[in-house]
């Protein structure tokens, strides 16, 4: 590989006829940002396909568990809802117990009336116990449909609670599975991110953050491969190749804004790993 380095410099030395001179330590400091930034980007990526690996599972999760909660409250509603009407149901009954009991009342003052006047009163007075108990029944007939109606959709959401969570509890097994597989691996490249970028001056930091999130693939720094950004695939032209692999400043594609290394720093990274 170093071999191939060397003579991939070469050739692009002698094509733009620019000689290497020995690095300054302020080159040397650049080389150092630039290998803790690749670094830092590795370790990213490892716990990024981690969380690919559970993908959208503990989304389907969440939603699987709200669904559940969603539909016991659905069933509790109509609990509630049917207990009022079985209330109403028996108000209904007794409003006609007490119509039929003052009717049968009125009924028999009128056998004792003394004049036309009691006996109309009295009539009209039987007349709307009638009608209430008319109403009464009516009431009693759409309370009992709505009763119906109310017991199908309950047997309907029991069993879509039934399979809700029956699906919640496969799927939190299978999220439970993964986390218990690479739960200690994420934990300990979270915490080998977090101290790489204690090393990382916040500017460069907060670039390398703007970019990861912006990059549909979260890579920040990517490696030159075949002439080509590592992230876009763009062509390099060789004098930004030749800048690159002198380590003397931190360049970034001019297509896609990522950060460039050469094979060198990544060679290194893999040794320091």
């Amino acid at each position: 590989m170093a071999r191939t380095k060397a003579t991939t410099t070469k050739k692009i030395e002698e094509k733009i006829k620019i000689k290497p001179v020995k690095k300054t330590q302020e080159e040397i400091t650049i080389e150092k940002k630039l290998i803790t930034l690749y670094t830092l980007q590795q370790i990213d990526s490892q716990i990024d396909k981690i969380r690919i690996i559970r993908g959208e599972l503990p989304l389907e999760v969440e939603d699987l568990e709200d669904e559940v909660a969603g539909l016991e409250t659905r069933i509790n509603n109509y609990a509630n809802e049917i207990e009022s009407l079985n209330k109403a149901i028996i108000e209904k009954q007794n409003a006609i117990k007490d119509g039929s009991t003052l009717s049968e009342k009125y009924k028999e003052q009128q056998m004792n009336v003394r004049n036309n006047r009691e006996y109309e009163s009295l009539s009209k007075e039987i007349e709307f116990q009638s009608l209430e108990i008319q109403l009464a029944e009516k009431r009693i007939k759409e309370y009992n449909s709505k009763l119906s109606k109310l017991k199908d959709e309950i047997e309907t959401s029991k069993q879509d609670l039934k399979e809700r969570k029956k699906d919640f509890e496969i799927k939190k097994g299978e999220l439970n599975d993964i986390i218990t597989d690479t739960e200690n691996e994420e934990n300990t490249l979270v915490k080998k991110s977090e101290e790489n970028q204690n090393y990382i001056e916040d500017r460069l930091l907060t670039a390398y953050t703007r970019i990861r999130k912006n990059a549909r693939n979260g890579l920040a720094v990517v490696q030159i491969e075949r002439d080509a950004c590592g992230g876009c695939f763009n062509k390099i032209p060789p004098q930004h190749q030749l800048d690159i692999m002198m380590h003397k400043k931190i360049i970034v594609c001019e297509y896609c804004g990522r950060i460039l290394v050469d094979s060198e720093i990544a060679e290194r990274v893999k040794i320091i790993n």
